[in-house]
């Protein structure tokens, strides 16, 4: 009965004392899904409910899983979470999954907002200006990759070289220098968004040494994708792991 208890504990802490529509037209599905992620897997390793619940909203907008994504952004602001935070992790994830979709979870989370009398738009998090994004969004590249971004610049192929320098300006220098979220933070959350997505091991390879590099242990990455576990399944979950185990051998 530990496992119940506990999921019902942990649900209310999050959502209060409502009860899930699907409890009463599928109430053994239900019970296998809130016992499960709500009684098993936020119990899994070492992060805090304020981190499990930033990986959920991305994971979440990644999947385009809007009526889930708007529940959880309340349940974030019940884990104790602000709304920059929420915000900058859904901001995190455009450079993955793209404008439009970012555009629909944005949405989700305005919603939220609005009936909880949240002030919009939230306190501004940019650090960068025009003339300096570039050369920001390097620095924290370098900061997380090291020197292997001067050798992807400089192998591009010529008409390819504006991909490279985007990646600087917009993915890094837009977003990942932004407040609001620190830097292994938002490096955590970029990892769970491209696990996914699926067929990305090869960026999920990249951002697991760029984890590691940040200050993220192997045991937060393997925290973090089983948290992802029951959003996105175990194919992607297990890909995901074994990009971990390549790149951080057990032994």
């Amino acid at each position: 009965m530990e496992r119940v208890e506990k999921s019902k504990e942990k649900y209310k802490q999050l959502f209060g004392n409502g009860v899930p529509a699907a409890s009463a037209t599928d109430p053994d599905f239900q019970d296998i899904l809130s016992r499960f992620i709500f009684g098993e897997v936020f119990y899994q390793g070492n992060l805090n409910d304020k981190q499990r619940e930033l990986i959920t909203l991305v994971v979440l907008a990644t999947n385009q899983t809007l009526p889930q994504l708007k529940a959880h952004v309340g349940a974030a602001l019940n884990a104790g979470l602000s709304p920059v935070e929420i915000k900058e992790a859904v901001y995190q994830c455009a450079p993955y999954i793209g404008f439009p979709k970012t555009l629909n979870a944005i949405h989700e989370v305005n919603e939220v907002f609005k009936t909880k009398n949240i002030t919009l738009p939230v306190e501004s998090q940019k650090t960068v200006e025009e003339e300096n994004r570039f050369e920001k969004g390097l620095e924290t590249q370098v900061e997380i990759f090291g020197d292997v971004i001067a050798k992807m610049q400089e192998n591009a192929p010529a008409n390819q070289k504006h991909i490279q320098e985007y990646l600087s300006s917009f993915c890094f220098g837009d977003f990942y220098t932004r407040g609001g979220l620190d830097l292994k933070t938002r490096e955590l959350l970029t990892l769970c968004i491209i696990s996914t997505l699926g067929g990305c091991e090869s960026q999920v390879k990249s951002h697991v040494l760029g984890n590691k590099n940040v200050g993220n242990d192997k045991e937060t990455l393997i925290t973090a994708i089983t948290h992802c576990l029951p959003y996105m399944g175990f194919p992607r979950t297990l890909n995901a792991l074994a990009c971990v185990n390549e790149i951080i051998p057990e032994n």
